[in-house]
């Protein structure tokens, strides 16, 4: 094959390679406490991560002193052959190259035996790129639409005269195909990328998955072994809202942080306004329901507020004025609960009224669409993913529908008790259920897990009761309890790490605040919302709003 001479190029590397690799031997340093890390590998990912962060005459110290090169011996002399044109040599090397699978091998000797063709193109010897693409190329255990490809370019090289590239061109694709080996290639013969910012990402990304309380979004220091406290979540009670006159069924904080919603049996919605100091204050009362209030939905962008009566209809309210926009359904259509799709133009409703089904609306009460029928059951609670891509709901006590809305595919859990309530996680990979059995179960929406995870602790076995996902990237579950307590849990762990006390009732619901992973709201039949805070000692003083 030969080399090429019509674009005779010198080395394109602006790092000048001053030493070998050392042979790895059995005996080398060892470095750290267990002795698990060799020096050569780390003084190498180091001189990459100098070259990576900008500081080159670092790093060329650091080569000449330690005798240790960022570049192996194999892809030094790649360098030196690509540079050159030097094609037959990089054959060579990569045919007595260490480490590499046959289909690596394939793949890098496909990719310099392109370049070499090409180059012969260049410079006008059809014969020769042809007989590579014939003896070389075609020999390859590559796709064949590869090989094809590049048989069509000779040809069409034929039809039309192909224009010569001059040698800063060549020195640029001499430059690209390094960068593809160097992708291609395993260690030792070339380092992953950022190869030590990822070890060091691993190790921090392993002390947070560990701790239980992690809660900030704030980079992790490097100084010491990740490790946060309590006061990271909300464990005390900085407000005490008493503006309800019965027991309060339901809370929760709108999808930008900055209002919260609660619904009570004294037959009034509120709405509550969160200030930039974390208090807060009432923003509106709602009132036009007769029976009581039992659930609530934000819209996702929350400029609208839904309410369902208990055993009466569903009604749509602007936020900014308090007033209600609409009025769902009939006197005999019973809501049980409702939920948004992302445009915020579109909802559902499911009724527990057995046959009666789901029902998708505009805010303007148009009918979209309707999941009924005889063999329809009664549903208990639903929820739409954020994404918009699946709509889940409980039927008849002991059965979780996840139905992908634009397939149409439908998945069925069964469980062994009964559900009383549902809540998706903010990524939408994820959903609870609380059930009657004194646990909360999570399911991935997915469907790739056989058994979902439990966690238990907490009681409940009479009442509706309803949890939430919180913290940073979900990281945590909150629940409410008949026995008046709070209880918090890690995902990863089945126990809780925290139980609040602080309301003298059974706690109905309880709700996170997105934007703020440091607020918890919680609804309770003492005619309470209780909001809790970080313990941290400049934390707002507790407060009552009547």
């Amino acid at each position: 094959m030969g080399i090429v001479d019509c674009k005779r190029l010198g080395s394109s590397s602006n790092h000048q390679r001053i030493c070998q690799t050392p042979l790895l031997m059995e005996g080398s340093p060892r470095l750290g406490s267990k002795g698990l890390v060799k020096k050569h590998e780390f003084v190498r990912i180091l001189i990459q991560c100098l070259l990576s962060i900008g500081y080159e005459k670092s790093a060329s110290c650091l080569e000449l002193e330690s005798g240790i090169s960022c570049k192996s011996d194999d892809f030094q002399m790649l360098e030196s052959q690509i540079s050159s044109g030097n094609w037959d040599g990089c054959v060579d090397t990569l045919n007595t190259a260490q480490d590499l699978t046959d289909e690596t091998r394939a793949a890098a000797l496909f990719l310099v035996l392109k370049q070499c063709l090409l180059e012969y193109l260049s410079c006008g010897d059809d014969k020769l790129a042809l007989a590579i693409l014939q003896k070389e190329v075609s020999a390859l255990r590559v796709d064949r639409s590869k090989v094809h490809n590049l048989a069509r370019i000779i040809l069409s090289s034929k039809e039309m005269e192909q224009s010569k590239t001059d040698d800063i061109a060549v020195c640029e694709l001499r430059k690209e195909l390094l960068q593809e080996l160097e992708k291609l290639l395993p260690p030792p013969i070339t380092l992953p990328e950022n190869r030590l910012e990822h070890l060091v990402e691993t190790a921090v990304l392993s002390q947070i998955d560990s701790c239980l309380y992690h809660n900030l979004s704030d980079a992790v220091s490097l100084y010491a072994d990740h490790l946060c406290g309590r006061d990271q979540i909300p464990t005390e009670t900085v407000q005490i809202l008493t503006e309800h006159k019965n027991e309060v069924w339901f809370v929760q904080f709108s999808n930008n942080g900055k209002y919260l919603a609660s619904s009570s049996s004294d037959c009034t919605a509120i709405i509550w306004k969160v200030l930039e100091d974390g208090r807060v204050t009432l923003n509106h009362t709602l009132r036009s329901h007769h029976k009581p209030v039992s659930f609530l939905a934000w819209s996702p962008d929350d400029s609208k507020l839904l309410t369902c009566g208990n055993v009466e209809v569903l009604k749509l309210w602007d936020v900014e004025t308090g007033t209600c926009k609409h009025t769902f359904g009939d006197p005999g259509f019973i809501v049980s609960s409702c939920a948004w799709f992302p445009d915020s133009r579109r909802l559902v409703c499911g009724s527990s009224d057995p046959e009666k089904g789901i029902y998708m609306w505009d805010c303007d009460g148009n009918e979209l669409k309707a999941w009924r029928g005889m063999r329809m059951p009664k549903i208990l609670d639903l929820a739409v993913t954020p994404n918009g891509e699946n709509l889940i709901s409980i039927f008849s006590d002991k059965e979780i529908h996840i139905l992908n809305v634009g397939t149409n595919a439908e998945r069925v859990i069964s469980v062994d008790h009964a559900i009383t309530s549902l809540s998706i996680s903010g990524d939408s990979k994820f959903f609870i259920v609380n059930l009657n059995s004194q646990e909360i179960h999570m399911w991935d929406v997915a469907g790739e897990w056989e058994k979902p995870l439990k966690y238990m602790g907490h009681k409940q076995s009479k009442y509706v009761i309803r949890s939430c996902f919180g913290g940073l990237n979900s990281t945590f579950i909150a629940s409410g309890s008949e026995n008046s307590q709070v209880y918090i849990w890690n995902r990863r762990n089945s126990r809780p790490i925290e139980v609040l006390r602080g309301h003298s009732m059974t706690v109905n619901c309880v709700s996170w605040n997105h934007k703020r992973p440091q607020m918890l709201a919680t609804a309770s039949d003492d005619h309470t919302i209780r909001i809790w805070g970080s313990s941290r000692p400049n934390k707002i003083q507790p407060q009552k709003l009547s």
